[in-house]
């Protein structure tokens, strides 16, 4: 088993702390199947001569990105990986930098060939990203329903990274990182649409994590349906709570020649 990076020098009064979702996002990253999976995908010999791009949206304390990029050896059968981490707030992306450097930094006491973190950038969503950038884009959204997203007039007022914080900026940031809207899917709806504009024309693929109440297999009906180009699958769960499945993973893709 690959051990997960520390998260102890985060502060989870205002940073979400990696939960059942990060550790689901970890082993099915890990799995055997997506190991196969990614390796046959960014195998050199299949054409793909540049280094992979690996983009995680919504960082939270950077424990995902930091598994990725300490272990892309494993992951993907090479070390020329790039990562990149996008929150829309500014303490976690400040968490995600210390969190990815220092796995490097570990990575690097074991003499490996460690990958190279680009930044973690404070911006919404895909953004500051140029169409057809990203290789492989990870997403663990607000997934929580609930009636209404956080309050955006708030933002500027209480993204400022400080040491010291406040009750109700502690809360707003919180919330950033858990309230989903509607279904739970407004933030995630937002990220789908901009998929196929964002990922790479041939080897471009996404995984997308989702609870029960998102209606996993709505949204893996919907990804099919934008053509025979795309594939999707969900590839991990969490167990089930009521005969549900509590956390899914699904993997978008689109589909090459040598499929």
């Amino acid at each position: 088993m690959l051990p997960t990076p520390s998260t102890s020098h985060v502060s989870f009064d205002r940073v979400y702390e990696p939960a059942e979702d990060s550790f689901l996002l970890l082993d099915t990253l890990s799995s055997d199947d997506e190991t196969n999976f990614l390796s046959k995908r960014f195998d050199k010999r299949n054409g793909h001569c540049g280094s992979p791009l690996v983009v995680e949206v919504g960082t939270g304390s950077g424990v995902v990105l930091a598994f990725v990029a300490q272990n892309t050896d494993v992951l993907f059968q090479r070390n020329d990986v790039l990562t990149l981490g996008i929150d829309i707030s500014a303490f976690a992306c400040h968490a995600t930098s210390e969190t990815v450097a220092t796995a490097i930094q570990e990575t690097r006491s074991r003499n490996s060939h460690p990958s190279v973190f680009l930044d973690a950038v404070n911006a919404d969503l895909l953004s500051p990203l140029r169409p057809g950038a990203v290789d492989i884009l990870i997403f663990n959204p607000p997934y929580v329903p609930t009636p209404a997203l956080p309050d955006p007039t708030k933002h500027d007022e209480y993204n400022h990274f400080a040491h010291k914080t406040s009750f109700d900026q502690d809360s707003y940031l919180l919330e950033l990182s858990y309230a989903g809207g509607a279904d739970g899917m407004e933030t995630t709806n937002r990220l789908l649409e901009q998929l196929p504009s964002i990922l790479h024309a041939q080897r471009g693929m996404a995984y997308v994590l989702l609870c029960a109440q998102n209606k996993p297999r709505e949204v893996l009906a919907r990804v099919r349906s934008w053509g025979t180009d795309w594939g999707a699958e969900l590839v991990g769960s969490s167990g089930k709570t009521a005969g549900w499945e509590k956390l899914q993973i699904l993997r978008v893709w689109r589909r090459q020649s040598l499929e």
